[in-house]
């Protein structure tokens, strides 16, 4: 790999896993700050839901450098596929079964499918932060786990 094309794939992969980690770790922080201030534990697992368009953009920033320096491709772009994929499924299915207008109680199997899917587009989202911090790894040349080498 020539030294500008490294350049330009670390560039998008530091990128892209900031811009995937910011929810992730925007929803704990503010949790923690909450208990720390008020004395009371609240978790809004719809955060990640709302900042989508931050994990978005992270997530192609990331599948570009994967897909540049050829590491770390199935991992990234199957953690993308799926978070975008769940959270446009579970969006979809709160519009058809009429959760997201109100006009159904949130209760029974849609409820549980639509929670299910955020579930999965949090796990996926996940998936996609660590899947970009070992493509920094390796663009960096350092191992991914301890003990192994390059």
């Amino acid at each position: 790999m020539t030294r500008t094309r490294k350049l330009i794939s670390t560039i998008l992969a530091l990128l892209g896993t900031v811009l995937v980690w910011l929810p992730l770790l925007g929803r704990v922080t503010f949790s923690m700050a909450f208990l720390a201030r008020s004395r009371a534990f609240q978790f809004d697992y719809l955060m990640l839901a709302e900042l989508f368009p931050a994990v978005l953009v992270g997530g192609l920033a990331l599948l570009w450098a994967a897909l540049r320096a050829r590491m770390q491709r199935k991992t990234i772009a199957w953690g993308h596929g799926i978070s975008v994929g769940a959270l446009v499924g579970g969006q979809l299915l709160a519009v058809l079964t009429g959760l997201a207008s109100g006009e159904t109680a949130p209760a029974g199997w849609p409820w549980a499918l639509v929670l299910a899917s955020i579930a999965a587009y949090s796990l996926a989202a996940l998936a996609l932060g660590v899947g970009g911090i070992l493509l920094r790894a390796d663009l960096f040349g350092q191992p991914n786990l301890p003990g192994q080498g390059k």
